[in-house]
């Protein structure tokens, strides 16, 4: 589900509506607030982006990865 674009872990998804997709961006900013993982995303009324780079590395690392893993949780 997550894919490789311009070298970050990226993945959208489509909610019922706005409510919803702003209920599920609380929920992983706890998450990155909890891991010192912050994402890139954005968000257009049902419509969320989150992209996954670790720009310390200037590369996709197993954080990466491990914070992808966690909001697929979050999202089942």
């Amino acid at each position: 589900m997550w894919n490789t674009i311009d070298g970050k872990l990226t993945r959208e998804w489509t909610f019922k509506d706005f409510s919803e997709a702003f209920a599920f961006m609380t929920r992983v900013a706890l998450l990155a607030e909890k891991s010192d993982h912050h994402p890139e995303w954005s968000n257009v009324y049902n419509k969320l982006t989150i992209q996954l780079w670790s720009h310390d590395k200037q590369a996709i690392t197993d954080r990466d990865h491990a914070m992808a893993k966690a909001i697929d949780a979050l999202a089942s």
